[in-house]
């Protein structure tokens, strides 16, 4: 009985978690999402599972959604650990921010809209489905689109 009231009085003795407002928590630094998304997009582009990539770096497959969708830090050790196991250099994950040096003001850009739909699994179908049809056909699919698009930027809303 006494080893309980120890671990309860551990337990009740723990500061009380000070809640931070929604925005706080919420809020994702660009640069963590960048290096998340370039995450998934090299472990897609080495056709690796978030399982498999998990299991290479010794974290759950949920760490690895976290980590690719920036709401969990990188640490240097673990990108460093992400690049051996997709066997690219640890650079690559933050190819595309800015030069820190040019301006202390500069924003943050954002990937490229076209990269992170290409690394959806949606993005990843329509391309593999796609280039599964021949190029007259493939071309006929680009011009069927860019139909549906100008109809749809014509229509008021």
């Amino acid at each position: 009985m006494k080893r309980y009231s120890a671990a309860v009085q551990v337990r009740t003795s723990r500061p009380a978690r000070t809640e931070q407002p929604n925005v706080a928590r919420e809020s994702v630094h660009p640069v963590d999402r960048h290096v998340g998304q370039q995450i998934r997009i090299r472990r897609m582009q080495s056709n690796v599972s978030l399982g498999d990539l998990g299991a290479g770096i010794g974290v759950s497959l949920q760490q690895v959604q976290k980590y690719e969708s920036g709401k969990n830090r990188v640490s240097a050790s673990m990108l460093y650990e992400l690049a051996n196991c997709l066997k690219i250099p640890v650079s690559r994950f933050f190819e595309g921010l800015p030069d820190p040096e040019t301006t202390e003001d500069q924003q943050f850009a954002e990937i490229d809209e076209k990269i992170a739909y290409i690394s959806t699994a949606q993005g990843r179908r329509l391309i593999e489905d796609v280039l599964l049809l021949s190029p007259r056909v493939r071309s006929r699919v680009v011009a069927l689109v860019s139909s549906l698009v100008d109809d749809e930027l014509e229509e008021p809303k």
